[in-house]
């Protein structure tokens, strides 16, 4: 039987409530917690977002966890833009993570009509980003954002995004 990881992203998602606002120490702290509790995967935040994110990175690299794996969050590299330049690919590696979660776009009404984007473009953008990323030893963990919606409305196109990651050699691909 295959493993149940438990991957927790208070750090991140749970910091974009109303009123919260956690400082990079309190994160850390969080963080142990969340690790003696027996967390596998702990999202730590996206460190090409905001200063805090970065400092909490800085001051995690001293950190000693049992169960846990540390992540840093971001997005696949930007349109036109070759990863080794995208300034949020190169923020996750400076994180200095052993596990990075990036995500991606998986319903074509937000590649084309949000992002202004070719559906071509956004599969070659998931594909780079995650080689890139497995290209300096990471363990790829890819986010298809909104995939049930994008499944419903263009099925074939939300398969060929995950297969995207495949081909970038992704190691966990979450729905």
């Amino acid at each position: 039987m295959e493993p149940i990881l438990i991957y927790d992203t208070t750090l991140r998602d749970g910091t974009q409530g109303e009123n919260i606002n956690f400082t990079a120490n309190e994160k850390i702290k969080i963080a142990k917690r969340l690790d003696k509790l027996g967390i596998h995967y702990i999202e730590g935040g996206w460190p090409g977002s905001n200063p805090r994110d970065k400092l909490f990175f800085e001051l995690a690299k001293e950190l000693k966890f049992k169960t846990a794996r540390l992540t840093s969050f971001g997005s696949t590299r930007k349109p036109g833009i070759n990863p080794d330049k995208d300034r949020n690919l190169t923020a996750l590696l400076e994180s200095n993570t052993k596990t990075v979660t990036i995500f991606g776009k998986s319903w074509d009404l937000h590649v084309e009509q949000v992002m202004n984007n070719s559906l071509e473009e956004n599969l070659a953008m998931i594909r780079e980003s995650v080689e890139h990323l497995k290209e300096n030893d990471r363990e790829v963990i890819y986010d298809a954002e909104h995939f049930f919606d994008g499944y419903i409305e263009n099925r074939d196109y939300a398969l060929q995004t995950l297969m995207a990651a495949v081909d970038g050699r992704a190691d966990i691909i979450v729905l």
